[in-house]
């Protein structure tokens, strides 16, 4: 019968192929120094929101994984109150949002500080404010007490994908596993990541969270790696992207009898494509510094700077003036006078498209 890592004896002395990761963990590695460089050149309300953007992403997109659809905006303003960062329309968020960004913040810029039992207690009690993952009421800020099993398909024809430590033994495995992450100094922080990452999981400590706070903990590790709070790409992003073959790896090494080579050539090759696709963001940030550099004296109302902004982040769809005034909450005669006085100034144009709705873009940044 196939055993689970955590069935053999010392099972968390972790082996791997060092030639088979060399490669990628160097361009790991280079390309932490260059997205550094990069955001350190950008100028201070450039570098923050390139910042916020990221954290922003990475808590969305850690929730999405467990297929729990956060609101983009109120987590992006959860954070931005949180940090004092002036972004102006800011938007009130729920209790539970607020929660998971404490966690966050808490794992990023905070991360010199130990992790403890009562610091990941807090995270999972911040996770889940009211004592209920969904309809079901769940053991909030303490290990589990019952056995875990993560299961896929219908109720009465479940799969049974994995069976976690047993909840008697959940104790001290944590008490080894913080040892571990506290008192290890040898291995680089990015590697130590990968192991954290998968070692959390392997155990499954809490009832439901286990996932967000594995990634909260990852995260943690690469805040220690470019001894930076400030997080500049987003690794859930990036698993979220290639969540089949995520869980497809972590479900064949969960097998292995101590070799990790698999995991942590996956968990590199996931965070260099995180840090490529941070390239396209800063490209994004970038040209919204440009264009505000361009514009600094023109005339623009908050209603319009609200908009504006947003087209130039995560804006889906086209721009309709009924859209416009959903936006701003205003009335869509209001809308069409402030795009119409931004048509004027050469901001935004119509476009060809034709049909009863007439759609609005952003005018070509003609910069030098």
């Amino acid at each position: 019968m196939t055993k689970y890592i955590y069935e053999y004896k010392n099972w968390t002395d972790f082996s791997w192929q060092d030639k088979s990761i060399n490669v990628v963990f160097g361009e790991v590695r280079l390309m932490q120094g260059k997205i550094i460089g990069q955001m350190n050149s950008l100028g201070f309300s450039a570098k923050e929101e390139a910042a916020l953007t990221a954290l922003t992403l990475d808590i969305v997109k850690s929730s999405e994984i467990e297929g729990e659809l956060l609101n983009y905006d109120q987590v992006r303003s959860s954070i931005a109150r949180r940090l004092g960062i002036n972004t102006g329309g800011l938007v009130s968020s729920s209790r539970h949002i607020e929660g998971v960004v404490e966690m966050m913040l808490d794992a990023t810029r905070r991360y010199n500080l130990p992790l403890t039992h009562e610091r990941l207690f807090g995270w999972h009690a911040a996770l889940f404010p009211t004592g209920y993952s969904g309809p079901c009421s769940i053991e909030v800020g303490r290990y589990r007490t019952g056995e875990m099993q993560v299961l896929s398909g219908a109720m009465g024809k479940e799969k049974v994908h994995y069976e976690a430590v047993k909840p008697e033994l959940v104790k001290a495995e944590m008490d080894k596993f913080l040892d571990w992450f506290n008192n290890e100094n040898r291995l680089d922080n990015v590697l130590k990541a990968a192991i954290a990452h998968f070692w959390f999981i392997i155990i499954h400590p809490f009832d439901d969270g286990n996932g967000r706070i594995g990634r909260a903990i990852t995260d943690m590790l690469l805040a220690r790696a470019e001894a930076s709070g400030e997080r500049f790409y987003s690794m859930s992003s990036q698993i979220l992207a290639e969540r089949k073959r995520y869980f497809e790896v972590l479900q064949k090494v969960q097998y292995s009898s101590g070799d990790i080579t698999e995991w942590l050539q996956w968990f590199l090759e996931c965070l260099k494509n995180a840090m490529l696709a941070t390239e396209i963001i800063t490209q994004k940030i970038l040209r919204k510094a440009e264009f505000w550099k361009l514009h600094e004296h023109t005339p623009v109302n908050e209603r319009q700077r609200l908009v504006l902004n947003k087209l130039f982040e995560n804006f889906e769809g086209k721009l309709q003036t009924s859209k416009w005034a959903k936006l701003t909450k205003t009335s869509t005669d209001t809308a069409l006078r402030d795009i119409k006085d931004l048509v004027e100034k050469g901001i935004l144009k119509q476009t060809d498209e034709g049909g009863r709705n007439v759609n609005y873009q952003l005018v070509d940044l003609k910069l030098e």
